[in-house]
């Protein structure tokens, strides 16, 4: 099930919660940059996993931390270099295989949730309507709930649908 909804995807109480990136990518911009300053232990192990494992665009890298938080990092936009350029555009085919990666791990993992925003469409670039049908393609028989922020609002907590013991 996809639920669209508005408001800040800090706030939800989904059990994982899924963003765009490139590998090396500094999250100076945007979500990314949020969630470094929410979860500065995140992006220090996402800074080392990419020295070590050279990931690829398609890819995608979990993380947990204390409070059972889980947050997937999809490589949807092309290397910004190994000193944390700017991160390049974000492709549809890149897109495309992020998605299919995040809905096996979703499924290894046993989330029960997911809340992601609209993918690849702002600092990546991308058009909503061509990322849109790919979140339905990939996403929306995974049988758990699965929230599309559509609108940005900081600091308040849209109406999920998800009771308030689920984590993240």
């Amino acid at each position: 099930m996809i639920k669209h909804v508005n408001g800040d995807i800090l706030l939800s109480k989904a059990h994982a919660i899924a963003h765009g990136v490139a590998p090396n990518d500094p999250f100076a911009k945007g979500l990314a940059h949020a969630l470094r300053e929410q979860w500065p232990a995140m992006y220090k192990d996402f800074r080392h996993y990419c020295h070590t494992a050279h990931p690829k665009t398609g890819e995608v890298w979990s993380w947990g931390g204390a409070g059972d938080v889980r947050l997937v990092a999809l490589f949807t936009q092309e290397d910004g270099g190994d000193h944390g350029g700017k991160p390049g555009r974000a492709s549809v085919a890149h897109v495309n295989h992020a998605l299919r990666a995040l809905a096996r791990e979703v499924r290894k993992q046993g989330y029960t949730s997911l809340a992601l925003p609209r993918l690849a469409t702002g600092v990546g670039g991308l058009d909503w309507n061509d990322v849109a049908p790919l979140i339905e393609q990939h996403l929306g028989d995974l049988g758990i709930p699965v929230i599309v922020y559509s609108g940005y609002h900081a600091g308040v907590a849209a109406d999920e649908g998800l009771a308030a013991t689920a984590a993240a």
